[in-house]
């Protein structure tokens, strides 16, 4: 009965002809890149800002071999860097919905002007995404699968993920090894780093064992609020202690300029603050990698 089950299996998948069906396998590199994913459960905190430019810095500051993924449906990343971003690569939704399996993410990254730096373009097809990957067996483990190869090729991969607690965010927490939290010192946001924590300590009991929180940012931070803003820090400071990371990023025009202008903030004003507050967050993150 198990030969006759497997015969049929094989002739269902087609895997009984592997000249015609089988998946060209990408040979493995010397890497073991570390899987960033940020992720916030509200929209408008930093969370693509803090992507491209920390991801930027990597490479730029750290001699790192970075490829930033962008799961966000609203394509956000590739709008921040777009004049960087030279022509090429796929959609990110080809690789998660085909359900033959074996492709990997770096067959469809895009090269940047920022040398070791490789980015996933823009795919609105994501939201799509999202709703198929409900009606897969093992749908949460997908993205990972998908990085398995990509991984030995880069020294970080960072996830930018959606605003929410989704079928792709799921998936790129379970990729991940590290999460790094931003959140701006508002209620709606801290109430979100909770539900975020939440998530991230179930999916460590029942899906990724080797996740852990690489710390929690402080973002859109306004100088003039001073009693805001340490109310603010010493709340996330009690409930969660040393995760809270000591750089933040400051309310700074040169980030949004960038943005709307299509570079890194490195490129755009390497002398702004908001430049200064990411290659700090750069210094911080690179040196956790050496520990790890």
């Amino acid at each position: 009965m198990r030969s006759l089950l497997k015969s049929g299996i094989r002739r269902i998948s087609g895997t009984e002809d592997s000249s015609t069906q089988s998946t060209p396998t990408l040979p493995s590199g010397n890497k073991d890149a570390t899987v960033i994913a940020i992720a916030a459960q509200k929209g408008g905190v930093g969370k693509t800002t803090t992507s491209v430019n920390l991801a930027s810095a990597l490479a730029r500051f750290h001699d790192l071999k970075v490829l930033l993924v962008d799961v966000d449906p609203q394509g956000h990343v590739y709008t921040a860097i777009k004049k960087q971003v030279h022509a090429g690569g796929g959609a990110l939704s080809s690789i998660l919905t085909d359900e033959r399996g074996g492709r990997e993410v770096m067959e469809i990254s895009a090269e940047t002007m920022v040398e070791n730096l490789h980015v996933t373009p823009c795919d609105p097809r994501l939201a799509g995404t999202e709703d198929l990957l409900g009606t897969r067996i093992g749908k949460e483990f997908i993205l990972r699968d998908s990085l398995r190869t990509t991984r030995t090729h880069y020294d970080v991969i960072i996830i930018d993920c959606p605003p929410n607690l989704g079928n792709l965010t799921v998936n790129a927490l379970v990729a991940a090894d590290l999460v790094l939290v931003p959140c701006d010192p508002s209620p709606l946001a801290v109430n979100g780093v909770d539900a975020l924590i939440g998530t991230v300590s179930t999916i460590a009991n029942r899906l990724n064992p080797n996740i852990d929180i690489l710390g929690l940012l402080l973002t859109r931070v306004d100088g003039r609020n001073i009693t805001l803003n340490e109310a603010v820090r010493n709340q996330l400071e009690a409930a969660y202690g040393e995760v809270l990371l000591p750089v933040q990023i400051g309310i700074n025009n040169s980030l949004s300029k960038a943005q709307h202008a299509g570079f890194d903030v490195f490129e755009h004003d390497p002398t702004c603050r908001g430049a200064q507050n990411y290659e700090a967050l750069s210094g911080i993150v690179a040196e956790h990698l050496k520990q790890l």
